[in-house]
């Protein structure tokens, strides 16, 4: 997924939700001059701006990325999975499972470059249930002020509610699927 598509998402949620861009920033805490920048696809926005929006929203942020794939296809090949990278810490994105109207589940592929962090100051909604297994490397994930280490095979299972982070601590970059379930 490119930055023009996401900004088309992003304008389109916007106008769905009847927000002006000075609402949205003020919802979202995020600059009308950033937000704009980022409908114009002239900046990327940070994986921590994407759970922003979504919180504004009133989405999972898996729904920002959730579109593409018709309705009725029940198979989505690897070549047509939405991939975003963040510019800022590398952190790629793949949608395995592409957000779409009727389903509540979603998977993820996340790559974070080792050293790399990624942070959430809240949920972008209330209880999300996560399912965390990580594939390669290792993650320390941050719930509030808990904290969990994490080796290659390893399940996390939450709902999420608090403040979160991702940090891939090893010299590898720590590669996971995230199933993530809207209540």
């Amino acid at each position: 997924m490119n930055d023009q598509d996401l900004a088309q998402r992003l304008i389109g949620l916007r106008k769905a939700k009847g927000l002006s861009l000075d609402a949205l920033a003020e919802k979202s805490g995020i600059s009308r001059a950033t937000l704009s920048r980022i409908e114009r696809s002239d900046t990327s926005p940070t994986a921590a701006a994407l759970g922003r929006l979504a919180t504004a929203f009133g989405v999972s942020v898996a729904e920002l990325f959730g579109f593409g794939a018709a309705a009725h296809d029940i198979k989505l090949a690897q070549t047509d999975q939405p991939v975003w990278r963040e510019p800022e810490t590398g952190f790629q994105r793949r949608s395995v499972s592409p957000a779409i109207s009727g389903f509540r589940g979603s998977v993820i592929e996340g790559t974070l470059p080792a050293g790399a962090i990624i942070s959430y100051a809240a949920p972008p909604l209330p209880d999300l249930e996560h399912h965390l297994v990580l594939l390669s490397g290792a993650l320390t994930v941050a719930l509030g002020d808990t904290r969990h280490d994490l080796a290659p095979g390893d399940c996390l299972r939450f709902r999420l509610n608090t403040p979160n982070a991702y940090h891939a601590t090893s010299s590898e970059p720590a590669r996971y699927l995230l199933t993530v379930i809207t209540p």
